[in-house]
């Protein structure tokens, strides 16, 4: 059951779109946008705009490692475990970030503060260990820089 105010969500979101089969990935991420994930009941509702069945969309859903189906965090922390930074110690980065968010990876906190995310690569090879908060790449990490790079994303520190 969806809520009014998020019925006038959808219907802004679906204002964009013509509502054909080969919207369905476009109109899942408006959604996601706007919700921060893709609530079931607004997948069904996709379903029906985009006159496919319901099952279709949730196995394009399912698919794509972009979209998620539960409520995330403000913040995303990415470790990166590539090869770069899985040979300079990403590993101990990530078990770091476990215990100071008290969340195990692929995780959110309980009170949607962050997401725990270990990452393929992300591309900054040079910079390894690196750690993205958000959009904010924090490179050469070490497990001692971990709560600094949090408090950098709370606006505690510059």
């Amino acid at each position: 059951m969806l809520l009014e105010t998020d019925e006038l969500r959808i219907k802004d979101i679906f204002s964009s779109f013509k509502g054909v089969r080969q919207e369905i990935i476009p109109i899942l991420q408006a959604v996601q946008d706007v919700f921060g994930y893709l609530p079931e009941a607004v997948m069904k509702e996709v379903a029906r705009f985009t006159s496919v069945s319901e099952s279709r969309v949730y196995g394009t859903a399912t698919f794509y490692t972009q979209f998620y189906f539960a409520r995330r965090g403000d913040h995303n922390v990415k470790v990166c475990c590539g090869t770069a930074c899985h040979v300079r110690g990403a590993a101990p980065i990530l078990e770091a970030f476990e215990r100071e968010l008290g969340i195990s990876c692929g995780g959110t906190t309980e009170d949607f503060k962050y997401n725990l995310e270990r990452v393929a690569c992300v591309g900054s090879c040079a910079l390894a260990p690196v750690v993205v908060v958000d959009e904010k790449v924090f490179g050469l990490m070490d497990v001692k820089n971990i709560k600094e790079c949090l408090k950098v994303e709370e606006g505690e520190q510059q």
